[in-house]
């Protein structure tokens, strides 16, 4: 506990109602946290109160509290902005910090005589830049794509010093370039074709493909047809262009999707930014996973968008942050314009939110070794359950008899998304004399669970899985969910419903069914879970019956017993490795005698 909070509530009793920010600070001084608020004496009283309910960080945080400062300001959407000023300043350790460990990167267009267009990691050469832009891939993309639409050269030929050196290379013959080298295009056309480019690079495709349209109707009917031809097939190379990159009829003038992935304990977010009909740029950012209370979308679009002169016309999220209003205002005073702050039901602008979110699981992926689509099946999953988070470390059962012989459970692990077989564990069913799936199910997981109360067994065993997967319906779940609150236990617990064809159909809970069917990520992942825990189980139930049937083949050996024919099991495990045996190791490992080892050899051969 903080040994100045009796200092600390003496100070925030006599503190202003009026809006403002407060700045936390320890006891050297430095800045720890800051915050904005509505009423400074109810935002800062919630800190200090007696018997309080924080969330881990702001445990942390108030812990090293030693004082706090406070700016009055006017309004709180003045302390929105002030807010805002002082993180970026300050960077304290408990805010959300946007960073992003990235450089920016430009387009440049060399002031060569005959000027090159090339991606640019700085401006210390000379020429003229466009930038700057924050991804390095839609720069490059955005100079390859001109260079070849506009066949300009790429090679590291000196122009006008190399005209007619050396014969022109193969990106000439193959219609990638226009073949400066052969020194038949003049400075002024090359630097109209350079121009056009930039052009292209700048405004889109579109109202290039119109120009350009116009410009080769023109050039047929005055009878210039190989200029003609040239154009044709520089607005064939735009359009290819635009369905490889959609940069032609995005759908979106002037918009950013933001997109977010959980995974581990990081949270990612992107952000596509279109611009005139095309995507102009895009960003990704890493952050520590937030509190489950703090309005992370909210703080991301603050710090993105304080004091930035591009604001676009839409701003497409999946919810509506906290503070929307203070938001909007902020971006409209900074744009001059309506800016709209859009969550999309359907349509190709639902299909830019999911293509910005599968962006930020797979920068995610990158980060975790796993693949796009495992990100984002857990995160769905979570979201579809309910969970606080994606369930990491999945656990599920499936019980498995013939009639009431032989009945065993299988218990199999998916951590991340992927079979962690070293995890796997298998149940003998003791309790149930007669098939019962409930009651057998019920008696597996007070087995395992009682692993996780006593702390005992190996690390899985004591591992509390992040979620419980039931190969069942609502039955199952209504039979072991008592159970798991008996044993003072919070683990989400949840059936796997098949159809009447054994196909994985929903998720179960103890009163209806999640149906699944819509978000494929998820589908596919239960559907392998469900699979692998039903093979698992069946595979057991099957070498368990193959064990009692080769059991009693055994007892029917004079001297041999149901205890040596254990200890025979204990030592060779299979038949198999019962067959390599010899006479005499038998005789050994079940302590009888010769004769009767070799009575046995001969109806293990047998078998």
């Amino acid at each position: 506990m903080n040994p100045r909070l009796p200092y600390l509530r003496e100070k925030t009793s006599k503190l202003t109602a009026s809006p403002g920010v407060y700045i936390m600070r320890k006891k050297d001084g430095s800045i720890i946290y800051i915050g904005k608020a509505k009423n400074l004496h109810n935002r800062v009283s919630s800190y200090f109160r007696e018997n309080p309910d924080h969330t881990p960080k702001v445990s942390a945080m108030v812990s090293n509290v030693y004082d706090y400062d406070f700016i009055v300001t006017d309004s709180e959407f003045e302390a929105l902005l002030l807010e805002c000023s002082l993180i970026k300043q300050h960077k304290p350790k408990y805010n959300i910090l946007l960073k992003d460990d990235k450089g920016y990167h430009y387009i440049r267009i060399s002031d060569e005589e005959f000027p090159r267009i090339t991606n640019e990691k700085n401006t210390k050469q000379g020429g003229t830049y466009l930038g700057p832009y924050t991804s390095g891939f839609i720069t490059k993309e955005a100079v390859n794509e001109a260079n070849h639409v506009f066949m300009l050269p790429t090679c590291k030929r000196k122009f006008p010093q190399d005209f007619g050196k050396v014969r022109p290379c193969l990106n000439y013959h193959i219609k990638q370039c226009m073949g400066v080298c052969r020194g038949r295009i003049s400075a002024a056309e090359y630097r109209n074709v350079v121009d056009q480019a930039v052009e292209f690079i700048k405004n889109g495709s579109a109202e290039s493909v119109e120009r350009m349209q116009a410009e080769m109707e023109r050039a047929a009917d005055e009878l210039d047809f190989e200029k003609a031809a040239i154009l044709r097939d520089r607005i064939t190379a735009v359009k290819k262009a635009s369905e490889k990159q959609k940069i032609i009829n995005s759908g979106i003038d002037s918009a950013d999707v933001i997109g977010i992935a959980e995974f581990y304990d990081g949270l990612y977010i992107s952000v596509l930014m279109y611009r005139e009909d095309r995507l102009f740029d895009k960003a990704v950012f890493e952050f520590q996973m937030p509190d489950k209370d703090e309005d992370v979308l909210g703080q991301f679009i603050l710090q993105f968008y304080y004091k930035k002169s591009d604001i676009p016309r839409s701003i497409i999220v999946d919810h509506i942050p906290v503070d929307s209003e203070l938001l909007v205002k902020m971006l409209e005073e900074q744009a001059d314009r309506k800016v709209k702050l859009h969550v999309p039901q359907k349509g190709r602008q639902l299909e830019l939110l999911r293509l910005a979110k599968n962006n930020s699981a797979e920068y995610a992926a990158i980060k975790s070794s796993r693949t796009g689509k495992e990100v984002i099946a857990l995160e769905q999953l979570g979201q579809s359950l309910g969970l606080t988070k994606p369930p990491r470390y999945i656990e599920a059962y499936d019980i498995s008899n013939l009639s009431s012989e032989s009945m065993v459970a299988g218990m199999v692990v998916f951590e991340d998304g992927r079979p962690l077989k070293k995890a796997y564990k298998r149940f003998m069913v003791k309790e149930q004399e007669l098939q019962n799936d409930y009651g057998s199910m019920r008696e597996v997981l007070r087995r395992r669970l009682m692993h996780i109360v006593n702390g005992d067994g190996d690390e899985y065993f004591t591992r509390t899985p992040d979620l419980i997967l039931l190969d069942g319906g609502k039955g199952h779940v209504n039979a072991v969910a008592p159970l798991i609150s008996e044993l003072g236990l919070d683990i989400p617990l949840f059936g796997m419903v098949k159809d009447d064809k054994h196909r994985t159909r929903a998720i179960a809970t103890g009163g209806r069914e999640i149906q699944i069917n819509s978000l494929k990520a998820v589908f596919d992942l239960v559907t392998r879970i469900q699979d692998e825990v039903h093979r698992f189980s069946v595979s057991f139930m099957h070498s368990r019956h193959k064990k009692k049937t080769y059991s009693s083949e055994l007892l029917t050996v004079r001297g041999i017993g149901e205890k040596k024919v254990a200890k025979l099991f204990m030592k060779y495990k299979t038949i198999s490795n019962l067959k390599m045996a010899s006479p005499e190791e038998l005789a050994s490992a079940a302590g009888v005698s010769i004769e009767t080892a070799k009575e046995l050899w001969k109806v293990i051969c047998e078998m």
